[in-house]
Parts: C-alpha cells; sequence; structure tokens
C-alpha cells in the first residue's frame, strides 16, 4: 500500500493498523521509491487506471499529471480521507472485493499486494475491472523481502517467551507469481525480482513502528513496546548507506501482465 495517511486514529488495513502522521513520518520512501514501477505503467492522457491500495494518495497525484483518470482504492479509511485531501478520486474498498467489471484500461499496485492474503481472489478482482486488453502492473514484496527483519522480531518474541507470530505477509516467487497470473487469465510480459536494500529514515525502530503491528498484536501493549526494543537492538548491525541509515533488505517483485 502504498504500499504502504492523515488522520491520527488507526484503522484495519489487509492485516494491519494504520495511523496516517506516522505513515507519512516513518514510511514516506515508499511511494519516493515507486518510480520504476510508475515507469512501467506508462499512464497516458484519457486512460482510465485504477490504483490497488493507493494509502495516502501521493503517487496516485504523480500519476495523474499524464493526463489519465486514476481512481483510488484502499482498505483504511484514514487512508482513502488523506488520498482525497491531495484531490484524488478514491474510495474505501477491500482488494480482496473489488467492485469493478471492465472499467479501467490498467490496474496499478505499488508496494500493497503482500498485505491482501488471498492473492487469487485479487487477481479475480483485478482481471474483471480490466477491459480486454488492458494491463495490471504492479511491485510489491517478494520472496526473501525483509527476511532479516522478520527473522529479528521472532527471534525476541520467542527469546521472552511468546512464541513466533503466526502472521505472514505473501512475499511469492517471480515464478509461482507468474503462474497464479496465467491461471486467471493473464497473459505475463515482464515479471522480476530484485533485491532493493533499502535506506529506513527513521531507522529500524520507525519501521517497526509502521510496519511490524501484524508481528506483535497478538501481544498487550508493554509486551510488544517490549518486542520492537529488543528486535531493534537485534538489527543494530544492519548494513548502512552514506548517511548513516540503516538499509532494510527489501526484495521486489515487479509485474507486467495484460488481461487475455
Amino acid at each position: 500500500m502504498s504500499a504502504f495517511d492523515t488522520p491520527t486514529t488507526a484503522s484495519a488495513s489487509a492485516g494491519q493498523q494504520w495511523n496516517a502522521q506516522d505513515y507519512a513520518i516513518d514510511a514516506g520512501f515508499v511511494p519516493l521509491l515507486g518510480g520504476a514501477v510508475a515507469r512501467l505503467l506508462d499512464p497516458r492522457a484519457g486512460e482510465r487506471i485504477l490504483d490497488l491500495g493507493c494509502g495516502d494518495g501521493v503517487l496516485t497525484t504523480e500519476l495523474a499529471l499524464s493526463g489519465a483518470r486514476l481512481h483510488g482504492v484502499d482498505a483504511s479509511p484514514e487512508l482513502v480521507i488523506a488520498a482525497r485531501a491531495r484531490g484524488v478520486d478514491a474510495q474505501v474498498m477491500d482488494g480482496h472485493a473489488l467492485a469493478f467489471d471492465s472499467e479501467f484500461d490498467a490496474v496499478f499496485s505499488n508496494a500493497a499486494l503482500h498485505w491482501m492474503g488471498n492473492p487469487d481472489r485479487v487477481l479475480e478482482g483485478v482481471r474483471r475491472a480490466l477491459r480486454p486488453g488492458g494491463r495490471f502492473v504492479a511491485e510489491f514484496g517478494g520472496h526473501g523481502n525483509v527476511a532479516t527483519i522478520i527473522a529479528a522480531v521472532q527471534a525476541a518474541r520467542v527469546a521472552r517467551g511468546h512464541g513466533a507470530s503466526a502472521f505472514q505477509w505473501y512475499f511469492p516467487t517471480a515464478d509461482s507469481y507468474a503462474d497464479r497470473l496465467r491461471q486467471h487469465g493473464f497473459q505475463v510480459q515482464l515479471i522480476e525480482t530484485t533485491p532493493r536494500p533499502t535506506a529506513l529514515p527513521t531507522g529500524v525502530a520507525g519501521w517497526l513502528r509502521v510496519f511490524a503491528a501484524p508481528l506483535l498484536d497478538d501481544l498487550p501493549d508493554h509486551a510488544r513496546a517490549t518486542v520492537r526494543d529488543a528486535a531493534a537492538a537485534l538489527l543494530d548491525d544492519l548494513p548502512r548507506d552514506a548517511a548513516g541509515q540503516p538499509l532494510a533488505d527489501y526484495v521486489r517483485l515487479r509485474v507486467l501482465a495484460r488481461r487475455r
């Protein structure tokens, strides 16, 4: 979701609690790193494009500069409010239950699909939303994404007697996702998995605060904070960029497919 931002209340969104202000502070890099997949989309004036998991609408507004007509959907009411505040035509909708029928020339998604645990339902809705020949362009977490961070959180949980979290993001391999696309009536034109070490501007603690909630939401508040602190300590030796920011071990899966 863009992945994955305004009012201070949090809302459930695809297994996650989003707080718009925290997201803007700790995860503002998400839309900023969407340039490559936006170029792959190559939006054109007059096209109608669905932004699936539009988040706070930062990238959606950039896509709209092409002259295409963008419509955003996100499961989080807070993020939809933020997107609308930016002028995005957006509505609250679960990505597993898209309610469109042959309405769009393209469906676009950045950093959102890994939050959607039933990819078959998502792809059914994406295909139905597209006009024949329409394109599906997406980037999301691929196999191995943030594996080091996840391992640290699980280790911190186990060390404190909580056991490992059962939550899992959807991080497929390129081959398995290509097979799934074909099963749902898509012609795969490009699919690739790329390691992309990603700087965390507010550090590991900021990332854990915004993104790790599903790994911790079965714990009481005080235990969550303790596990987050312990995981951050375990991750203190992550590689860093030239500015000293820790680098998360992101792996991105990028896809371009067309509805048959």
